[in-house]
């Protein structure tokens, strides 16, 4: 008997643009606001506080900010690796010493993204980080996150998988963007902590 396929992707596709819709309406004002209590909690995590690397990437737009973050992360003495995007959507790394070592590259068909403009290590750099900062749109109550939908992140997931390697996997969002459930398909994996301006919820770790 045949079953219909589940409409996941497109469940997905309308929450995207319900979140990024309640994003574009934020002022300058809201996201440094925002930055500077993640930033505060995020430097609260044993994960980020006692990693010898994290895995991170440069906030655009109206994302949750990064930036004051990395600053943070390099001060302390952290290598922290930040993702250059390749043709098929998978990412390189490369490390991050500070704002003058990004550099603005456009991708066909895509925005310009901020990324390392030294050497570049390979996807299976991240394959080092004790964590890994992820970007998302949304977590949900088990700690499943919605992603913009590009399949970059859910490569990084895989390869890490493979590996076995076992970094914390944490995610920084708006207060609003921690919701009871989001549509979950097989490849999606479950991140470990998410950090808002308000705090940090954690997530039992699959075993």
């Amino acid at each position: 008997m045949h079953r219909p396929r589940p409409h996941t992707e497109p469940d997905k596709r309308a929450l995207r643009q319900g979140f990024l819709l309640v994003r574009s309406r934020l002022t300058a004002g809201d996201a440094e606001e925002t930055e500077a209590a993640l930033v505060a909690r995020a430097l609260e995590l044993p994960e980020l506080a006692q990693a010898r690397t994290v895995a991170a990437y440069v906030s655009m737009g109206s994302e949750p900010g990064t930036r004051a973050l990395l600053d943070a992360l390099h001060a302390r003495g952290v290598r922290v690796l930040l993702p250059a995007l390749m043709a098929d959507n998978d990412l390189d790394w490369g490390a991050y010493d500070g704002e003058g070592s990004l550099i603005r590259v456009q991708h066909r068909g895509k925005i310009a993204l901020l990324e390392p403009a030294g050497k570049h290590l390979g996807p299976d750099a991240v394959l080092s980080a004790d964590a890994v900062l992820l970007p998302g749109l949304a977590v949900d109550a088990r700690g499943m996150r919605l992603g913009r939908g590009g399949g970059s992140y859910d490569r990084v997931l895989a390869r890490l998988e493979r590996a076995g390697a076992d970094p914390a996997l944490v995610v920084l969002l708006y207060d609003s963007e921690v919701v009871d459930r989001v549509p979950e398909e097989p490849h999606d994996r479950p991140v470990h902590a998410v950090v808002t301006p308000s705090g940090v919820r954690r997530f039992h770790r699959r075993p």
